[in-house]
């Protein structure tokens, strides 16, 4: 059994831009780091998850350059393995342009493996008669192997999780194992310094979200500022519907766009944690609710979208921003005001009778409307339970939150297996 501190190490962390390239950048930096010299050629296998969401998303600093490529050979110059899904952050002008140069020489390849499904990413970074590989499996900071020229320089089997650069704890494997009611209990453990770790990342997704409500630069479709443009005083009226989702549908602007800002994740992606921090953060300051309670709120969140993603796995045909993490926001926001985890439950139960079948059609601009979309119907869904309405048993809605995610992995894997090789079709079409 782990405790809340691992849950938010694990399950909780910064992360700067998309966390698919993200995971590709971290691959290069690290491979990058067993050579003695500059990187004359990187090539990265990913798998078709991790291609469909770097195809068209920005990575951030870059003013407007998108996709996997555009991540790997940045990291080339200057990704740095020990800020993790930090990677990029020390990115200069002299680096993008050394970074274009590359991939005008199509020095960078990425290569699909449309038989790997979930997080893969095999990063091979060459320098003159020198070539390092790393590995990733399982997470997108989980580096399973490193190798030189053929030889084994690190393995997480063979690594200490007490290493710097070891496995951590396999708190998704665990959660899967776990009750709904023991996996939320451990908000009742939280001390003050897991409340300041959970208040900052409330603090870091409203910086982001403000620098998307921002007219002084366009960010990406400017949803979240077209709402708050056109509701005008409404924006502050007692109906909180257009104020989660406008701030929601801000930040993933922001965020899809490639804004230099980090945000908290959740369940190992950025989008994630936009809907499952935010909504009940808005909730909580319309309210009036506490520090602590508003960190519990946003804590319960955060375990009850790993609920979901540790049965669905980390990626999926499904999106995990309406499905998992809203419904993971509707239970946060109904906790916060009811103190009840069952009506939590149920109101997870609600969302998941909306939205679940939401596609998943790769990390880009539009994730902004998707993850509005979340966030509102988890605002919905609690004002729903909170007044005593939740479905019976119906369609992929079971008796219980256990039923009804299992009813929704099901469905996820046995009718929607083909679905990502179909989108990266029609992606590809584009490139012709």
């Amino acid at each position: 059994m782990f405790t809340i501190k691992e849950f938010l190490r694990t399950e909780v962390k910064p992360a700067l831009g998309c966390t698919e390239p993200g995971a590709v950048a971290l691959a290069v930096a690290r491979a990058k780091e067993e050579l003695g010299g500059p990187v004359d050629a990187v090539s990265v296998t990913v798998s078709d998850s991790i291609y469909k969401n770097g195809v068209d998303v920005g990575i951030p600093g870059t003013e407007g350059l998108r996709g996997n490529s555009v991540a790997a050979a940045l990291s080339a110059f200057c990704g740095r393995s020990a800020y993790g899904l930090e990677v990029l952050k020390d990115c200069t002008e002299d680096h993008i342009a050394s970074a274009k140069a590359m991939l005008g020489k199509n020095a960078v390849q990425i290569n699909p493996d449309l038989d790997r499904h979930g997080v893969y990413v095999e990063a091979s970074v060459r320098s003159g008669e020198d070539r390092a590989v790393c590995r990733i499996e399982g997470s997108h900071t989980g580096i399973s192997e490193v190798t030189l020229n053929g030889k084994t320089t690190f393995s997480a089997e063979k690594t200490p999780s007490s290493a710097p650069n070891g496995p951590e704890v396999n708190v998704s494997d665990e959660i899967a194992r776990m009750s709904f009611p023991d996996l939320v209990s451990l908000v009742e453990t939280m001390d003050g310094e897991d409340m300041d770790y959970v208040m900052s990342g409330v603090e870091m997704n409203m910086t982001i979200a403000e620098y998307g409500f921002d007219t002084s630069h366009p960010t990406g479709l400017d949803i979240g500022k077209t709402l708050k443009k056109l509701s005008g005083a409404a924006f502050n009226s007692e109906d909180l519907s257009l104020r989660i989702k406008a701030y929601a549908a801000a930040a993933s602007d922001a965020r899809m766009a490639g804004a230099p800002l980090a945000v908290m994740s959740s369940a190992g992606s950025g989008n994630h944690g936009v809907t499952a921090i935010l909504p009940v953060a808005v909730c909580a300051q319309h309210h009036g609710k506490s520090r602590e309670e508003t960190a519990r709120a946003v804590a319960f969140s955060h375990l009850a979208t790993s609920y979901i993603k540790s049965r669905t796995g980390r990626l999926t045909p499904t999106c995990g921003c309406t499905v998992a993490a809203g419904a993971g926001a509707a239970a946060g926001i109904t906790y916060l005001m009811t103190g009840d985890p069952e009506k939590a439950a149920q109101a997870m139960i609600v969302v998941l009778g909306n939205l679940v079948g939401m596609v998943c059609d790769g990390a880009k601009y539009t994730c902004a409307l998707k993850v509005g979309t979340g966030a509102l119907e988890a605002y919905h869904a609690a004002l729903l339970v909170m007044n005593g309405h939740s479905p019976d048993p119906q369609g992929v809605v079971g008796e219980t939150i256990e039923q009804t995610v299992n009813n929704l992995v099901e469905v996820s894997e046995k009718g929607m297996g083909n679905l990502d090789k179909a989108i990266i079709d029609v992606i590809n079409r584009r490139f012709v």
